[in-house]
């Protein structure tokens, strides 16, 4: 199966490495020229246009930074999309976009799918991130065989649209995670104690987490760098609102956390790293947030492994 991969970004351009890693026919197309020239001296292949990766390529996936981006892609691709022709929707969007474009693809014949990704993107970049995929079985099964070239643990979701839910909803639980975890040590500090303590009782505890684990340390480092930002974090936790308001639930921690976020973005603006939400408790007691020993960025030390299906509890 010819694959063709559009958005060469944090994450898409790990995705697509793993791709071309494990052998996938590879065509890329970013308007980043140089993140292009970067994949193909990596063995993948030129895309000219999305119409044209959509012509010669039997799926097309694009990994993109808003709906827009999204919506134009689609535009350019529709004409060239028929029968066999898969759409592979790996960005973060709104389940309600996903469906909407997924529709125009199945009405000319073609299978739509949202299949974001979680886990991080230090496991994007060794094929051990957890991917989600909503669409019909019978598509899941065609793409499940290079679903696990990029991830390790691949989760069939249920129908089109599916998927996008349930990746909003984990990312608003690590936001919740990031948020609780910038509180603890700050206290932790103010009342006295070792940072470096602090993070070992938290990680043995009931009170660790997969953030705690990874964001915490590049917090402690002082780097913060997770590469994901402030404006991308509002924008998921914006999502999950609007699948809560669709769904009638009277959130209370999320339009907290969303508030929390636009301080962020308003003091140290859009593109400051997610974590340096810390900095707003900084400020206001003056404590400086750092240990020494910690990484300056995430590191999946865990080695590749094949992907497989992860079959739901009680299934």
């Amino acid at each position: 199966m010819k694959v063709g991969f559009i958005g060469l970004g944090n994450v898409g351009g790990k995705l697509s490495g793993s791709l071309l890693r494990n052998g996938v026919d590879l065509m890329v197309h970013d308007l980043n020229a140089d993140l292009v020239d970067a994949a193909i001296a990596k063995g993948a292949q030129r895309g000219e246009s999305p119409a044209q990766m959509m012509r010669n390529c039997d799926a097309v996936i694009t990994c993109l930074p808003s709906p827009a981006a999204s919506d134009a892609v689609m535009q350019e691709m529709l004409p060239e999309v028929g029968p066999g022709k898969i759409w592979m929707e790996m960005s973060t969007t709104d389940e309600a976009e996903a469906k909407r474009l997924g529709a125009l693809v199945i009405e000319k014949g073609g299978a739509a799918v949202d299949c974001p990704v979680s886990g991080g993107c230090h496991r994007a970049d060794t094929g051990n991130i957890s991917i989600f995929a909503g669409c019909d079985r019978e598509t899941f099964e065609r793409i499940l065989p290079f679903l696990t070239k990029m991830g390790r643990r691949i989760l069939h979701t249920g129908d089109l649209g599916s998927a996008s839910v349930l990746k909003v909803i984990t990312n608003y639980l690590a936001t919740a995670n990031l948020i609780t975890c910038c509180e603890a040590l700050v206290t932790a500090k103010a009342a006295g104690m070792d940072l470096n303590t602090t993070y070992e009782a938290l990680k043995i505890s009931s009170g660790t987490s997969f953030v705690h684990e990874t964001e915490s340390q590049v917090i402690l480092n002082g780097s913060r760098d997770i590469s994901f930002t402030m404006d991308l974090v509002k924008k998921d936790i914006g999502l999950f609102q609007e699948v809560a308001d669709r769904a009638g639930v009277p959130l209370e921690m999320n339009p907290l956390m969303m508030k929390i976020f636009d301080d962020g973005i308003e003091r140290y603006g859009p593109r400051e790293l997610s974590p340096n939400i810390i900095r707003r408790l900084e400020d206001s007691t003056g404590l400086d947030i750092r240990a020494p020993g910690f990484p300056p960025e995430m590191v999946d030390d865990e080695p590749e492994e094949p992907g497989y299906e992860v079959i739901p509890q009680g299934r």
